[in-house]
C-alpha cells in the first residue's frame, strides 16, 4: 500500500509540497492537470485562490479541494518522488 499524505503546503506555480506517513516528502506540480486539457472538476482550480484551499483528508490521505476535486495518494506519491520534485520548506 502506498503511503498516505499527511500534510500539504501550497506553493507558487500550482505546486503542492506534500508529506507522507512514511516520512518522505516531495513537490507535486499540478499545472499539467489544470492546463493541458479541459478537465471538468479540475478546471476551477486554475483560479489561484481556489487552488490555495487544498487540504489533506486525513481519513484517506488524499489532497482535496472544497469543489470536490482530489488527487489520490498513489498519484501524489509517484509525482512527489520524481527527480525534479525536491521538497521546499
Amino acid at each position: 500500500m502506498e503511503p498516505l499524505a499527511t500534510s500539504v503546503k501550497v506553493l507558487p506555480g500550482y505546486r503542492l509540497a506534500v508529506s507522507f506517513d512514511d516520512g518522505t516528502r516531495g513537490v507535486v506540480d499540478c499545472s499539467r492537470w489544470l492546463f493541458e486539457r479541459d478537465t471538468g472538476i479540475f478546471a476551477p482550480l486554475r483560479d489561484p485562490t481556489l487552488f490555495a484551499t487544498a487540504y489533506v483528508n486525513h481519513e484517506c490521505g488524499v489532497i482535496e479541494w472544497p469543489n470536490g476535486a482530489d488527487i489520490a495518494p498513489e498519484t501524489l506519491y509517484e509525482e512527489a518522488h520524481r527527480p525534479s520534485a525536491d521538497y521546499a520548506d
